[in-house]
């Protein structure tokens, strides 16, 4: 069933016997094929090559378009240390983990693992924590009990004169899986290793958890999206009973309640503002009004001794052009939609159960910002929490979310990845996937039955299923 652009989609419920798992029928949720839609409805940029996701929203006016080159100017161009004749940009560490976003997000794309000849961990992180639940409200504050000395993100950079907290190092072992057809694929299972602590051992109760940086597309139009929308795609999963998503509850500073998360491998942020605000604050150590404390603990004495950049080194004007500017980078269109190989493979998509929660279609609310109010769009995401089973559990809840739960992320800009990164694309929240087809086949827990359809499809099917993820 073709759709027009910008068209509501069509639910129905499709009883069928499927080649690839004879054995039974089930019940398929149907959500109608987005093919040439727009991606990001009137945001839709044509885009591709390394630039793909560095432009702005293609309904942006001119004056929209002055604040988003300003906002990519401080997302772009480094921090410095304080004291600094560059006053609006100083203020960076003592510690933190790179002084500048772009160099997490490259090219607004995704970070990735650390690799052999590098001499820091730059575009991803390690969250820390503790187990327990000694303050109820500091978890319902922040979602975890930090580290008492580490505190709640590592940071492995420091300024002169104050110790790095630890060296970050990922090694993997091989782990093979074999298709039906007799065809075997390496895995590859990161494992996290800390080294040259700088403020003493961290103890036996250290809860780690590695990530990479996501990248940037669409944010705007995915705060977008009605509380309620997200609520109703909850129930009805559990109405269906197919996957059971459900959203994070988080903490929102500025509101000072508990709201529906939305950024984050975990949906542990509820807006951009606290996102970016929260980014500045652990990943280049600078205060803003959100954020208005310095990272360092009390245990880290010449970290607190150190130069700083004042109260608020992020001010409120910075903050707000940043946020702008993550909120408008445009969203590259779909390619090769009217292949019939594409095509094919987004039915396949249906059938396999993937669209269960990768949702292709949301919506967004009407908002003061027209150029994203009332929009339609594709970013195969329901935004809710998922098990995906003990493979990629991370063991370290977030305010909600248990340690095998992870949001459904957004597979737009799937088949623009590799490019954006210059050929050295990672997927997952820990970049462990090389490739597409790698990432398929870590998913498990809800997702296990999805992933053994995709393994006992024949070659031709997995082919096409593959072509329609990069078209995306």
């Amino acid at each position: 069933m073709l759709k027009k652009a910008g068209a509501k989609p069509a639910f129905f419920v499709v009883v069928m016997k499927e080649k690839i798992f004879p054995t039974f029928v089930f019940l398929l949720f149907v959500y109608g094929v987005a093919n040439a839609a727009p991606s990001g409805g009137q945001t839709t940029v044509s885009a591709s090559g390394r630039q793909a996701f560095s432009l702005p929203a293609a309904n942006l006016t001119p004056l929209q378009r002055l604040d988003f080159s300003v906002g990519n100017s401080f997302f772009r161009n480094p921090w410095v240390i304080a004291p600094s004749s560059t006053t609006a940009r100083d203020g960076l560490g003592p510690l933190f983990n790179t002084n500048g976003c772009q160099n997490c997000h490259i090219k607004d794309g995704r970070g990735h693992p650390r690799e052999a000849g590098e001499q820091n961990a730059v575009s991803m992180l390690v969250r820390l924590s503790v187990a327990g639940t000694t303050d109820p409200e500091q978890l319902q504050r922040e979602g975890v009990i930090p580290h008492p000395v580490y505190g709640g993100q590592l940071q492995d950079m420091a300024i002169p004169s104050v110790p790095a907290e630890a060296e970050i190092f990922i090694d993997y072992q091989d782990k093979e899986v074999r298709f039906a057809d007799g065809r075997t694929l390496q895995l590859r299972e990161p494992h996290l290793r800390l080294e040259n602590f700088g403020y003493g051992a961290p103890g036996p109760d250290l809860l780690t958890s590695v990530r990479i940086a996501p990248q940037m597309i669409g944010l705007g139009l995915i705060q977008a999206i009605p509380e309620a929308d997200i609520l109703a795609e909850q129930q009805r999963q559990a109405e269906q009973g197919m996957v059971s998503g459900r959203p994070n509850q988080v903490w929102d500073i500025a509101r000072q309640q508990t709201v529906i998360g939305r950024f984050g491998w975990k949906a542990g942020q509820p807006t951009l503002m606290q996102q970016n605000s929260a980014a500045f604050s652990g990943d280049m150590g600078l205060t803003s009004y959100l954020f208005h404390q310095t990272d360092c603990t009390p245990a880290q004495q010449a970290c607190l001794a150190a130069p700083n950049g004042g109260d608020q080194e992020v001010s409120d004007n910075i903050l707000s052009h940043v946020e702008f500017y993550t909120a408008h980078l445009g969203v590259p269109a779909r390619r090769n939609t009217h292949d019939p190989v594409v095509q094919q493979g987004e039915k396949l998509f249906a059938e396999m159960g993937c669209a269960w929660c990768h949702k292709p279609q949301q919506r967004t609310a009407s908002i003061a910002d027209l150029s994203l109010a009332n929009q339609v769009f594709y970013p195969y995401s329901d935004l809710l929490l998922h098990d995906m089973g003990e493979g990629l559990a991370d063991h370290r809840p977030e305010f909600d979310a248990s340690g095998s739960e992870w949001r459904t992320p957004p597979l737009w800009g799937l088949g623009l990845v590799d490019e954006v990164a210059g050929g050295k694309a990672f997927f997952l929240h820990d970049g462990r996937a090389r490739s597409i087809e790698e990432a398929i086949l870590w998913h498990g827990g809800e997702a296990q039955a999805a992933r053994d359809r995709y393994l006992r499809a024949d070659r031709d099917s997995r082919q096409s299923l593959l072509k329609f993820l990069e078209s995306l």
